[in-house]
């Protein structure tokens, strides 16, 4: 069995190799809570990401999810599974199931806070959501937004008075 050192290591050089950085998740962890935090620097949100990312279920969730992403990408997937994931079919799901696995480590907040980032798509999760390049991303986009949304929420309850929980707009 594979350390959590070693599942850690792969998962973030998986998602490096997929053009994921530690500043693309940092700039979806402010879009998310700097409305309300507004003194947030990169570097809190870069400490809750870490955080995220120490978690077994993260790396288990990251390592899985880009695997099969790939393995769609080389044709290696049987249809009509294939052609689901290389479309990234709306209905399809088990992709947002598998990264409410990283979301729910850090409670209900993360819940919504994934179902946002989700919906609206910035930053990074936008440019893996266009399907260019016969690249798949299917499981890759929700994961990152599942990392952001937990780290924010992570955040979030490390200080609740500046917090999306009491300063609902």
């Amino acid at each position: 069995m594979k350390t959590r050192h070693e599942l850690k290591d792969r998962a973030l050089e998986l998602l490096a190799e997929r053009g994921v950085t530690m500043d693309d998740l940092a700039e979806l962890v402010m879009y998310l809570q700097n409305k309300y935090i507004p003194d947030l620097s990169k570097e809190v949100c870069l400490e809750h990401i870490t955080s995220v990312l120490e978690k077994r279920e993260v790396h288990n969730t990251i390592i899985t999810g880009i695997e099969i992403d790939k393995l769609a990408e080389e044709g290696k997937l049987s249809q009509p599974l294939s052609d689901i994931l290389m479309s990234d079919e709306g209905l399809y799901g088990i992709d947002e199931i598998m990264a409410l696995s990283i979301v729910n480590v850090y409670g209900s907040i993360g819940f919504t806070n994934y179902g946002y980032i989700d919906k609206v798509k910035p930053g990074i999760i936008q440019k893996l959501d266009t399907k260019e390049g016969g690249k798949c991303h299917t499981f890759l986009d929700d994961i990152v937004g599942a990392i952001a949304a937990a780290a924010a929420s992570r955040l979030a309850h490390s200080d609740p008075s500046k917090s999306a929980i009491t300063n609902k707009n």
